[in-house]
């Protein structure tokens, strides 16, 4: 493992080569019509280059959160384990379900509570949910939030590592995929892939903003009702839909 002093330096450049491979996924995107969308329903520069600078201003904040938990990891105050021949693969497939299953219900609930709480909303969320038009939403907008609400939204995954058994290298892989996720929701290209959280439940979480807080699936919108499902949406919100 690595020198706790490269934790920062190393998740940091992580984290900006994701911002730079999502600027080549727009540069594509636009140049082929977004897939199809109408020309007035593809961001604009202006708003893409605004969400780039509010990303990468909270980009080094966004790392403390991954260089302390690898801390945390490395001095043996979580209940992570190295290899997955220490437990076997039935007991990893079975813990790695149950911190999928904690984080998906962490992650709704401090979604939906930076919504509910007013001054959470007012002072942190409001900075992400200035976007809130399929012509300003893009691959950027997943990274532009307040450096305080990313973290918060990222906490669940600390959390489980005290709770939960967890794979040191699954648990740095989901924190590296959670930047590819949330790009790949704000992207406005509605999948269909049932029960997947994709950009078209999203892209309603922007314009409602009341409905799909959840993360990785519709599930616990659809428990505690809260889903709205692109198909009974009349306008445009998305592409296919």
């Amino acid at each position: 493992m690595v020198c706790h002093q490269w934790y920062w330096i190393r998740v940091r450049e992580l984290c900006e080569g994701d911002v730079h491979d999502m600027r080549g996924c727009c540069a594509f995107v636009r140049g082929n019509g977004c897939c199809g969308a109408k020309a007035d329903a593809i961001p604009t520069n202006k708003a893409m280059l605004l969400q780039i600078y509010v990303a990468m201003k909270a980009m080094p904040w966004y790392c403390a959160l991954p260089s302390l938990s690898e801390y945390m990891i490395e001095n043996g105050w979580t209940k992570c384990y190295d290899r997955v021949s220490e437990v076997g693969w039935l007991p990893h497939l079975l813990y790695l379900s149950l911190y999928l299953v904690f984080v998906e219900f962490g992650i709704y609930w401090m979604h939906r509570e930076l919504h509910d709480i007013k001054p959470l909303y007012k002072y942190l969320h409001a900075t992400h949910h200035i976007y809130n038009k399929q012509n300003t939403l893009s691959p950027f907008a997943g990274l532009a939030f307040h450096p305080v609400d990313g973290i918060l939204q990222a906490v669940p995954h600390v959390i489980a590592l005290f709770i939960i058994p967890t794979h040191f290298t699954t648990h740095v892989g989901l924190l590296f995929l959670e930047a590819v996720w949330t790009a790949n929701i704000h992207d406005c290209i509605h999948g269909k892939l049932w029960p997947v959280m994709g950009a078209g439940y999203h892209t309603i979480h922007h314009t409602t903003y009341r409905h799909n807080y959840g993360h990785y699936t519709i599930w616990m919108d659809w428990m505690l009702g809260t889903l709205r499902d692109p198909s009974d949406e009349e306008g445009p919100h998305v592409n296919g839909v």
